[in-house]
């Protein structure tokens, strides 16, 4: 049994049949659940033992795949800022598909976050998935299974992964250097997601944090909006997520360019600068959310209290301050509510490119006019 799949009993299920001897590999799995749950290393754990069946060398290929450098495994990231572009699987997955495996007796495509698959990228991959080579095996992950275009979903055999718990993502956090309360706050703050619980973890993950609860907490008191703006330190620590993602990526194209002929050096700068934009964009947008997510789950934390449920508060770091804000808000459930709905109205309206300064500022008035007593 492979070590990945031990907390997951239905992908074992599903995978070890067909990864013994003997066994059939579909042509195609989805592996689907929250993020955090393990897909990406059981997705590489699979794709290490495809290419390691019928290999004189199955240690030495199972290494290689570990490092990333088998040439019969591609892993497919998305570049977009909010989907897998067309260029992300034309040719690194449907062209490389139609060839012949370089060394092994497969080739092995994994793709991540295929519920960000626009019509257009999906509608490319379609015959992969209808009629692939007898060779081919596609690994696809989704942390939303929902969203997962039905073309796409319907193709594939589904394989479920479960979130971890929360004493083992907080268990985690504290290996890292969290104290236990503040691992326990992480992990329940990420509703299941234990790639959530450790962005919040570190110095990065508490500015972030603490910028969110700023922003929280000004809406008690009229006029604090527009005389602080808190907003503006929570862009402040999503920016500063992007550019550390930025300097690393840099670094890295630096090195890479200089690899190159100086004729080619100007195609490779464009194509790396784009590739930087991106990816700065998608961790902005991704710390800006989990920002929004922070700032909800305060007032739902207040609902809490203010209902005796005190055992389902998930901010259980700071329950001092969240009761100083409970008599500053009336602790009036059906009002927190609704900041609830409010700052999930403004997360929704992130996908459609709004100007994000804006929607921060105007949710902080909104939020000031329901609870500032």
């Amino acid at each position: 049994m492979l070590a990945e799949l031990e907390r997951h009993p239905h992908a074992r299920a599903v995978l070890e049949p067909a990864l013994a001897e003997g066994g059939r590999a579909s042509h195609a799995y989805l592996f689907y659940g929250p993020g955090g749950a393990g897909k990406r290393a059981a997705a590489r754990a699979v794709a290490a033992e495809l290419l390691a069946a019928g290999s004189p060398d199955p240690a030495g290929a199972r290494a290689r795949v570990a490092s990333g450098a088998h040439p019969d495994l591609t892993w497919v990231a998305p570049s977009g800022a909010h989907e897998i572009l067309v260029s992300d699987i034309d040719v690194p997955v449907v062209s490389a598909a139609s060839r012949t495996p370089f060394e092994a007796a497969s080739r092995v495509f994994v793709i991540e976050r295929v519920d960000e698959l626009g019509d257009e990228a999906a509608n490319r991959m379609l015959k992969t998935l209808e009629e692939p080579a007898s060779f081919v095996h596609l690994i696809l992950l989704s942390d939303r299974l929902a969203e997962v275009l039905p073309t796409i979903r319907s193709r594939c055999q589904l394989v479920r992964f479960n979130s971890p718990s929360v004493e083992e993502t907080a268990a985690v956090l504290e290996q890292l250097g969290e104290s236990k309360q503040a691992a326990l706050a992480c992990a329940r703050l990420a509703l299941g997601d234990g790639e959530r619980a450790r962005e919040l973890a570190g110095d990065e993950g508490r500015a972030l944090r603490a910028a969110a609860e700023g922003f929280a907490r000004a809406a008690f008191s009229a006029g604090e909006m527009a005389r602080s703006k808190p907003w503006s330190a929570v862009l402040a620590a999503v920016r500063s997520r992007g550019e550390g993602v930025r300097a690393e990526l840099e670094a890295r194209a630096l090195e890479e360019v200089e690899l190159y002929p100086r004729k080619e050096r100007k195609r490779i700068e464009t194509e790396w600068s784009e590739r930087i934009r991106r990816a700065r964009r998608r961790v902005e947008t991704a710390a800006l959310d989990l920002a929004l997510q922070v700032v909800a789950l305060w007032y739902a934390d207040l609902a809490c209290l203010a209902w005796g449920a005190d055992d389902l508060v998930r901010n259980v770091d700071r329950v001092s301050a969240l009761k100083s804000d409970s008599g500053a808000s009336g602790a009036d459930p059906q009002r927190l509510r609704e900041a609830v709905e409010a700052v999930e109205d403004t997360r929704r309206r992130f996908q459609l490119n709004v100007s994000e300064e804006l929607a921060c500022e105007s949710l902080g008035y909104r939020l000031e006019r329901l609870l500032a007593a």
